[in-house]
């Protein structure tokens, strides 16, 4: 943010392009990845012509369309005023509800999945989970300027704390006796597509209250939970990467698709998220040898 508008930008705002490009390309590699092993080769096509789409690698193409429009967006962000700012989340969730139920975007499924979702549809729209990225440049701009100083930071992230903290006792207070229910449905993926307000009540919550411990963990924390930050060092390469475990090694050569207990998949989560750290470490070593 603080380079928009300067000199710099222009290679700035290639650079995010471009990486919008790189993702769009793993998205579809990907996407013939996971499908290979139960689709039909005209399904496969029809999902690479944004015809129809998978489910595990859709974030990376909701990903891949953003960086393509927010390079645009962050001049107008910048020049916004602060309370337009902050009150942009809660206009592009209205303006999602009101498309998402009024308007059927000239009967054209795809496109109405790729802006607003659809129920048949498996994919992230711009629209319905746009809220999130207007928040993160929010959030993006208090920790830039506050990380740094001591006392503000845990001012920042006692605020982002109970700022989950607001949104689970809504999300328990809405639950109510049906709590358990809730949970197990949650743990389902149910409301997860298109985004229904419990899911997001919780999910956010808990994304929100993690990330108040980044802040105000800093380094020690990150040290601590060195597997996990170094496989947040690279995100897109710890994508690929366990998706081609998952869908190459476990679901086609080990046949483990549905055939394996919950504690056996647990135990093959946790080797995979020890093997993904590994797999960065060596690609960053070989990265630096050269």
């Amino acid at each position: 943010m603080p380079h928009v508008g300067t000199a710099d930008w222009p290679r700035r705002r290639l650079k995010l392009l471009l990486t919008g490009v790189i993702i769009l390309f793993w998205y579809k590699l990907l996407t013939v990845v996971e499908m290979s092993h139960l689709f039909e080769p005209e399904d496969i096509v029809n999902a690479l012509l944004y015809q129809s789409f998978p489910s595990y690698v859709e974030i990376l193409g909701f990903y891949a369309i953003a960086l393509l429009w927010v390079p645009f967006f962050l001049p107008l962000w910048k020049r916004m005023a602060l309370p337009l700012r902050i009150a942009s989340p809660v206009v592009m969730v209205g303006l999602w509800y009101y498309l998402y139920h009024h308007f059927h975007f000239w009967n054209n499924e795809p496109l109405q999945a790729l802006l607003v979702e659809h129920e048949d549809h498996y994919t992230w729209g711009q629209l319905a989970r746009g809220p999130l990225i207007l928040v993160g440049l929010l959030l993006g701009e208090l920790i830039a300027r506050y990380y740094r100083k001591p006392l503000a930071r845990r001012v920042l992230a006692g605020s982002i704390a109970a700022a989950s903290a607001v949104l689970i006792v809504i999300f328990l207070g809405l639950a109510g006796t049906d709590l358990p229910q809730e949970l197990m449905a949650i743990a389902r993926n149910q409301g997860k597509h298109p985004p229904e307000l419990m899911f997001m009540l919780f999910s956010v919550g808990g994304a929100l209250f993690v990330l108040a411990l980044a802040v105000l963990g800093a380094e020690k924390l990150a040290t601590a939970l060195k597997p996990i930050t170094v496989i947040g060092s690279d995100a897109l390469k710890a994508f690929y990467f366990h998706i081609i475990v998952i869908f190459v090694g476990f679901r086609y050569l080990l046949d483990y698709f549905h055939s394996v207990s919950y504690a056996y998949a647990m135990t093959l989560t946790l080797l995979l998220l020890l093997a993904t750290a590994l797999w960065i470490q060596l690609t960053a070593w070989i990265r630096a040898k050269t």
